[in-house]
Formats: structure tokens, sequence, C-alpha cells
């Protein structure tokens, strides 16, 4: 089981990311008051591991994330996957997140060391609050939504 490090908001683009200790999550949006976060989207929250931006040397925030996370293999999800974040919220993991071309404004050749490590873009199934240090637990793995989808689909 993981935890949350560090959890940011985007409240306008190109500048730093604002940390905060509690964020109120928005179901089919995002963190409310972070421009990222758009209904519909797959990319309403983002998240990343410390021991990647450790590993790059990269401190939490610098590369856009809504959550830094710690002790959760995310080189292991999928796409499909469900989280849920403290108490209250459910995210879906929609994809990859690939590094764009911000990266090297940060640190020049940043884009291609992130290449298959940025994180994980997720949408929210359901909202509520979460807290630096609350819990992020696997609940569905990508085998069992396959599985999922295949039987409904018969």
């Amino acid at each position: 089981m993981g935890e949350v490090l560090h959890l940011f908001k985007c409240l306008v683009h190109r500048f730093p990311m604002e940390e905060v200790d509690e964020v109120e999550v928005v179901a089919n949006k995002g963190f409310k008051g972070c421009i990222h976060g758009r209904p519909a989207s797959k990319r309403q929250v983002s998240l990343i591991d410390r021991e990647t931006l450790k590993k790059l040397g990269l401190a939490p925030g610098m590369v856009k994330e809504n959550i830094t996370t710690q002790g959760t293999d995310l080189q292991a999800l999928s796409t499909g996957q469900i989280l849920r974040v403290g108490e209250e919220c459910v995210l879906e993991v929609t994809g990859p997140c690939h590094p764009c071309t911000r990266m090297d404004e940060i640190r020049m050749g940043l884009q291609e060391e992130l290449r298959g490590q940025r994180g994980w873009l997720c949408k929210v199934n359901a909202g509520g609050r979460i807290r630096r240090g609350d819990r992020i637990e696997v609940l569905v793995m990508a085998e069992q939504t396959a599985s999922a989808a295949v039987s409904q689909s018969q």
C-alpha cells in the first residue's frame, strides 16, 4: 500500500505548482482550483512516485504532478486500474503521462530522461478530500478490469 507524500495544484500555466496539505477533489474534473483538471478529460489528476523523482534529482512538484506518491509501484500499474486515495477518492488510471517539451524547460534533456517513467494520468470516479499522508490502495488490477469488460460485452 502506498502513501500520498505531496499534493500540488497548478493555478497558472508555466508557474510553479502550489503545494497544499489537503485538497478537495471533484468527480469527473480533478483538484478544485487546479487548471489542469477538466470535465471528461483523461488527464484530471497526475501521479508520479518519489522514487523516480529522487533517481532523477528532481524535487516534488517540479514535473507538474498533482500527487507525489511513495510505496506504490507505479511502474506496475496499467490503464484501467482503480485506486482509492484517502477515505473517499477513487481514481481510474487512464494512461501513462508522456513527458512534454516543457520538461526540457526545467532541465535540458529531462523530457527524454522521463520517457517511460513520467507517472500516470487518472480521471476522478469519486471525489472527496485527499490529505498528505493518506493511503493509496490499488482496488482493481488491470486484468480484473479487462475481464469485466469482456464479460459485459458477451
